[in-house]
């Protein structure tokens, strides 16, 4: 249940603080969403991850529609990787660690 938690925490707090603050502000909002969530180390890592993921990939799907944006079928003919699960895979990362940080903070 927790871990559940973790994840809508994870979205909703870094939502708030992205929409008034830098990029950055997410690996704060997730550290902080861990710190207060008291989880394990792996568990509390897929959780940042996963909320973090979900969070960049719908940011980036809503203003691709919003802006019938071109830019994203040109960043997909040069990576081989979707652009959109590229955003998902770098937010995670950040969330991830950065809830593993805040895990580690509360265990001391």
């Amino acid at each position: 249940m927790k871990f559940i938690i973790q994840i809508i925490a994870t979205i909703i707090v870094c939502f708030l603080l992205q929409s008034f603050l830098p990029w950055w502000t997410l690996a704060v909002g997730a550290s902080a969403v861990a710190y207060f969530i008291d989880n394990n180390a792996l568990p509390s890592f897929v959780a940042g991850f996963i909320g973090a993921a979900l969070l960049w990939i719908g940011m980036a799907y809503y203003l691709d529609q919003a802006t019938h944006s071109i830019i994203t079928e040109k960043v997909n003919k040069l990576l081989p990787l979707n652009a959109f699960l590229l955003t998902g895979i770098v937010g995670g990362m950040v969330g991830g660690l950065s809830a593993l940080t805040g895990t580690f903070l509360r265990s001391k």
